[in-house]
């Protein structure tokens, strides 16, 4: 069970950190861009966009090492052991779609909670930063 903690914990941190540095650079980023006001926005939320796909490729490989290895469980269902499979269940399991087709069993069904858990709060976090950055800017005109 320890190894199950720091492995979700040591992939928790990754994306975390991605996250982070990835809102950081745009909030250091945006302003100093020679653009209008509404397209700084525009760039924000596809920073937002890359900062989330990357975050769920992290979680994907996580899955994609664990399927392969012993001990961990299983993804079973509509899943052929490929990485894209993994990056499409990690992408529905992030933006707490949901999953149906593909199941976790065994430990890796902790990663699956930790991973969506871990979504939402990024999602939300980047909801925040986009709308502290669309005052800044709209307000800004006045």
């Amino acid at each position: 069970m320890i190894s199950v903690w720091l492995l979700n914990s040591l992939v928790v941190a990754i994306v975390v950190i991605i996250h982070y540095e990835f809102l950081y650079r745009l909030t250091v980023m945006l302003p100093k861009m020679n653009i209008k006001h509404r397209y700084r926005i525009v760039v924000g939320v596809f920073g937002a966009l890359i900062a989330h796909s990357l975050e769920i490729w992290v979680f994907a490989l996580a899955y994609f090492l664990m399927h392969r290895t012993d001990g961990w469980g299983e993804l079973n269902g509509n899943f052929d052991g490929s990485i894209m499979d993994c990056v499409y269940f990690s992408f529905t399991v992030f933006s707490t779609v949901g999953f149906g087709d593909i199941e976790p069993t065994g430990e890796l069904r902790y990663l699956t909670g930790i991973e969506s858990l871990t979504g939402l709060v990024l999602i939300t976090w980047t909801a925040s930063f986009l709308f502290i950055e669309m005052q800044r800017n709209w307000s800004s005109r006045k």
